[in-house]
Formats: structure tokens, sequence, C-alpha cells
């Protein structure tokens, strides 16, 4: 584990030696077998390029926001206050550290580093608080003693994590996101890939019972709109108000507020619910055959990615490029280290070039064995 984190669960104030604003996208170059990016297709399907095409006809007006607000309050069953538009989920984690003054803030690693990023930039001191492996919230029954009861800081008044969580997979159990939150504190969830679960299961989305909840939502990986920059907020009023104000005009392009229109329709909900179903299937089968390679999925996955460890990750990573295939580099998010690969879910045919050129790197491969962690 990277020396700038501690151990096991720790709390860091520092930056440590981790790139917070490394991502994905970075590791996969045209023409290139791309395993690192989590995003379901290369383009939106043909319904939502259709919408998208009659959206440009009113790019001569300013974008309003109104429909698409109503859209997505009426999916999660909330009021219209209680929705923000967003020009994805980074924006939304850009709008939390400028409107916001945290005395304490803390962020739940590993998990996606964008939202420690922006509250550095934005001034704020961050401390990180560290899953051990595999990364749930709750301990492993062979290791109970190693998360001690304040896991997180009791006067943590901001506290930031993902469900699933990027680059674990892992589905936390909502009654624990729950009994994080308490007054006087805000809780953000970051769903980014909430849509990635059969019946989202495990979302807070709905959840208007807890206090300070924030959720963090984006169409990004399920609907293939990483260029176009589109997700909401869903929290209290107030909160909507306050992140409001601190929102550029217009941010959220008009093609962005139709596609959130068209993707909260019944019939879009119920095609990212089959996506979500065939992408187990196929998370099984990629799982399956790193285990038939001695590949070590180091937490349940239950999203469109599986983070693994494997001696030499680094080099097995730079072999891979050799041979055309991109995977994400994981020692970039706080508590992993340069054996943690992140590895995107494909549909099979891909999935079975990756374990083969895998099979291959790993019989050429001279790296040390993995240290006994018995």
């Amino acid at each position: 584990m990277n020396a700038a984190t501690t151990p096991a669960t720790g709390h860091d104030l520092g930056h440590g030696d981790y790139d917070l604003r490394h991502h994905g996208d970075a590791e996969a170059v045209p023409g290139m077998l791309d395993f690192a990016v989590n995003v379901r297709l290369t383009a939106p399907p043909e319904w939502l390029r259709a919408v998208l095409v009659d959206a440009l006809g009113t790019l001569g007006r300013y974008p309003d926001a109104g429909a698409a607000t109503a859209a997505a309050a009426a999916r999660h069953g909330r009021p219209v206050d209680e929705v923000l538009p967003t020009a994805g989920a980074a924006e939304a984690f850009v709008l939390l550290a400028r409107a916001l003054r945290p005395r304490r803030a803390v962020c739940v690693h590993p998990s996606f580093t964008e939202p420690e990023a922006a509250l550095r930039a934005a001034g704020h001191a961050v401390e990180r608080v560290v899953l051990p492996e595999p990364y749930g919230l709750r301990p492993e029954p062979a290791s109970a003693g190693s998360i001690p009861a304040d896991l997180i800081p009791a006067d943590a008044d901001l506290v930031v994590l993902g469900n699933p969580t990027n680059p674990t997979g892992v589905l936390h159990d909502p009654a624990d996101l729950v009994r994080l939150a308490r007054p006087g504190r805000i809780l953000v969830v970051d769903e980014a890939f909430i849509d990635t679960v059969p019946g989202e299961r495990g979302s807070l989305a709905a959840r208007r019972d807890v206090p300070g909840l924030v959720v963090v939502r984006s169409l990004t990986k399920t609907w293939g709109l990483a260029g176009l920059r589109v997700g909401y907020v869903l929290a209290e009023p107030a909160m909507v108000r306050t992140l409001a104000r601190a929102q550029p005009l217009w941010s959220v392009s008009t093609p962005a507020l139709a596609a959130l229109v068209a993707c909260c329709s019944p019939a879009a909900l119920a095609e990212a619910d089959r996506a979500a179903a065939l992408l187990g299937e196929h998370r099984t089968r990629l799982v399956a055959g790193l285990a038939e390679l001695g590949i070590e999925v180091a937490a349940p996955s239950s999203a469109s990615f599986v983070l693994v460890r494997t001696a030499g990750g680094l080099d097995v990573r730079e072999r891979l490029r050799a041979a055309g295939i991109a995977v994400r580099r994981a020692d970039t998010f706080p508590g992993l280290g340069p054996d943690h690969l992140r590895i995107a879910v494909r549909p099979p045919a891909l999935t079975d070039r990756l374990l083969t050129e895998l099979a291959s790197v790993i019989a050429g491969a001279s790296a040390p064995a993995l240290p006994d962690r018995a």
C-alpha cells in the first residue's frame, strides 16, 4: 500500500503520491481494445441519437432545464425542487466543493477521486478513510477488529463515498449508508454506476427521509454519453438552491437536457435494466476467466468493472498495451497499489480476446510472487 496512506483503515490529510486527476480515458488511444473506460457503449443507441439530433433544432434558444428536472423528479418520486441537472457527475462535485464550507471533510476510499480533487482545488482540507480489502463498510469476520467503531470521524460534517464504488465495484448495503447520516452532516453518495445494477438495487435516490443526503447521478455509463456531460443531483431543497447558486448559467446544454428527459422514460429504464442484467452475465464470464488464469479479483463487483490484484500489475498493463489492449491502472486510487488493475466488463468475444492475451502475458512474465496475506 502507498506509504502516504495508513494500512487498513486510516485517516490521511495529505495528497500522498496519488494522481487524483488520472482517469480511464487517458489509458486507451484510438484503435486499442478498451477495457479501461467504464462506458457501456461507444455511442448512444439509435433512438437516443434521434433525440439528440432533434434537439439541435432548438440550439438558437438558451437551455431550459424545466422538463429535464421534472422528468428526473418523477422518475425518483421527488418534488422538482429536490433535483438539479448538472453537466455530468463531475460538475456536481465541483458545485459541492464551491458551495460548501465543511469544517472536516472526509472521502471514503478507494473511490472515484474527482470529489476529493474538487474539494482540494476549492481549498478544502480532505481527510481520507481507507477501507481494507475487500473494501466494504462492514469488516469481514476474519478481520472483525480492523475497522474501529468510529470509521467516520464523529465530527465529520461532509462525507463522500460511492455506491457501487469505483474502482472496486462494491455495492454497499443502503442501511449501512443511512447509518452514516446524522444531523449537521452532509452525506454525498455517488451513484454514477447504480444503473449497472439490476433494479438499481441499493439506490438511495428515492430516499427523502435521510438528513443531509445528497445523491449524485450520471447518464454516462449506460447510455454512451461521456462526451455530452449529463447528470443530476438529488437533495433537500435548501441544498439544491445552494448548489444552483454556485452553478454557471446554462451549464447543462439543450441536447444533454433532452437526453435526460428521454433516459427517464419507462422504455429507457426498462432497456437499462435489461442491459444491467446482461452486464452481470458478462461480468460472471470475466471473473471466471480471470480465476482460471490465477488472477485475483480483489472485491466482489456489482458494477461494470472488476478490480484485480496481480503480481507486477503495472508490467502486465504495459504488456497488454503493447498488444493493443488497454486496462486501467489502479494505483492512482488512494488505498491501492501498483499490483491493482481495473478491468471493464465487455461482451464475451472481447472478454475472450483479453483473457487470451492475459494468458500469454502471464506465461511470459517473470514477476515475483505476491506476499502471503493470510
